[in-house]
């Protein structure tokens, strides 16, 4: 084709799709031409085949089945590859790298999070038992059992409020930082910065209420004598 022919030659445009993604961590995908398969030669063609029902297990028939077609239509066309979308998403070395990265980073985090309710809970724990003794006089002097055990709790809420919403306030920091390397996952993600605050909130109630319940049912003599 000569030049001035390339110049007058139109395109029709018979439809508009989004831009698609052909690399993994590709977060702008560019935009692309769609022309027919008679305007360029291919050595190989790739087909995206989707079943409008298709029962589990029949792969291997389903497999068949394309073969025959792809040899009713030319004999001579060679089917170099066949498998499944599934099998197509396992093969992909990269996507392999993510999961690994996200499985081990998972597991971090559950560790990290159950460090963190175990640090909790003792420290807590340390810290009302150690107003034993404190209890014991208020117990002493007519305070009832329920109404120290509530004022210990009302201490705990108010410091426990406080360190969860700076917690926040430093993980929303800290997500914005290491945004550029999530895959697929906000840098504010509702799941983490609920389950997260809600299991150490938990953790820390728990860790206030156990010993001082335990401490208020302590004979007042007994407890005046504790360290």
């Amino acid at each position: 084709m000569s030049e001035a022919e390339k110049k007058d030659e139109t395109i029709e445009i018979v439809g508009i799709v989004p831009a698609t993604r052909h690399a993994l961590f590709e977060k702008d995908p560019a935009g692309g031409i769609y022309l027919p398969f008679a305007r360029g030669f291919q050595s190989d063609i790739s087909f995206f085949v989707r079943f409008h029902s298709l029962a589990s297990g029949n792969e291997a028939n389903t497999a068949d089945l394309l073969r025959r077609t792809v040899h009713d239509v030319d004999p001579s066309l060679p089917i170099l590859s066949l498998r499944t979308f599934a099998q197509h998403l396992e093969a992909n070395l990269d996507l392999w790298l993510v999961r690994a990265g996200a499985a081990l980073f998972s597991i971090f985090g559950g560790l990290a999070l159950g460090l963190a309710v175990v640090g909790l809970y003792g420290v807590k724990a340390y810290s009302v038992a150690r107003r034993t003794r404190e209890i014991g006089i208020r117990m002493a002097l007519g305070a009832q059992a329920g109404a120290v055990l509530r004022m210990i709790m009302r201490e705990g809420s108010i410091m426990l409020i406080t360190g969860v919403a700076l917690g926040l306030l430093l993980a929303v920091a800290t997500a914005k930082i290491v945004s550029g390397i999530l895959y697929e996952v906000g840098a504010l993600d509702p799941v983490a910065f609920t389950v997260a605050p809600l299991v150490l909130t938990i953790a820390a109630l728990i860790a206030t209420w156990l010993p001082a319940r335990r401490a208020t049912q302590v004979d007042p003599i007994q407890a005046l004598r504790s360290e």
